[in-house]
């Protein structure tokens, strides 16, 4: 692995490049998303194995040209630059990072965290495939292990929805802000998600279903009023429409699907019927499905 892109967990953090915070009371993580790991592991039915589908899971969905123009609008309003030193929470596989990395340069730092240890496993080994000048650390957003006023810009994208108390976190990324350090928060807002074809009462339990299942779902229209609460000003926002091919999507619906299931709002026969519809409709080009995403910048005034 190259020496500049190291495996740092939060117990090694007290060094002169990232300072630690003195010790807090730990929270449970909430980053619900993993859960679908979890699950699929417990599927005696599915002999793949749980990470593997959720790296190509999340590797789908980056590849989807709403998800690139959203990431894109977000990399050049937040506008690091070389030596400055940016924080990515909720890394996932780490591509961000790696931008963050391309950005500032050999005198700078970037660095992702992420609750989950085999997704920092596999951010790592793209990382150190690559070559680049990075860190990955293991850490939730409510507790991020660095020093007050330590980065220059942070970013998270589609991890609010997944937590229970978005209020903590948006207060961990002022601590750790310089002033006039700057965020962007990206996040979905699933009641915005259109699903065709088939049968809209189906549908709609459906969504409704995951909108309870999920600890934040509504999270994209929330996002600059989190921000403002916790002091910072807002400079800009954005918004995407997200359109999610079938390959994409499929992961997506199944958990959906299946949450729907447990939950006893819709039938065994329901769900299979809805997914012929929509298999027959993307067979003759007949098929959509969309998801807004909503960004927000903000910086933190000057003291």
């Amino acid at each position: 692995m190259p020496s500049g892109c190291r495996d740092t967990a939060p117990a090694s953090l007290v060094s002169e490049s990232v300072p630690s915070e003195p010790e807090q009371p730990v929270r449970p993580p909430s980053f619900h998303l993993d859960a679908i790991a979890t699950a699929r592991a417990e599927d005696a039915t599915s002999g793949a194995d749980p990470m593997a589908l959720l790296v190509a899971a999340l590797d789908l969905q980056a590849a989807l040209p709403g998800i690139r123009r959203m990431r894109r609008w977000a990399h050049a309003a937040l506008a690091v630059g070389a030596g400055e030193r940016a924080l990515d929470i909720g890394s996932g596989t780490g591509s961000e990072v790696l931008e963050f990395a391309r950005r500032v340069g050999p005198e700078g730092q970037a660095v992702g965290v992420e609750p989950n240890p085999a997704m920092l496993a596999v951010a790592r080994e793209r990382a150190a495939e690559t070559g680049a000048r990075c860190r990955f650390v293991e850490a939730d957003a409510y507790r991020l292990p660095f020093d007050d006023d330590y980065f220059d810009a942070v970013r998270s994208e589609r991890v609010y929805q997944h937590l229970d108390d978005p209020a903590a976190a948006t207060a961990e990324i002022a601590r750790v802000l310089r002033p006039g350090g700057r965020v962007v928060l990206v996040d979905s807002d699933w009641q915005t998600a259109i699903l065709h074809p088939g049968d809209t009462g189906v549908v709609a339990r459906m969504v409704a279903a995951m909108l309870e299942a999920t600890p934040n779902s509504r999270s994209g229209r929330s996002l600059r009023g989190r921000l403002v609460a916790a002091g910072f000003e807002i400079d800009d926002m954005g918004s995407e429409a997200v359109i999610w091919d079938p390959a994409a999507a499929r992961p997506m619906f199944d958990e959906v699907g299946g949450t729907a299931l447990a939950r006893e709002v819709i039938t065994e026969q329901e769900r299979d019927d809805l997914v012929a519809a929509i298999e027959a409709g993307v067979a003759v080009g007949d098929y959509h499905l969309s998801v807004t995403m909503f960004a927000v910048l903000g910086h933190l005034p000057l003291r």
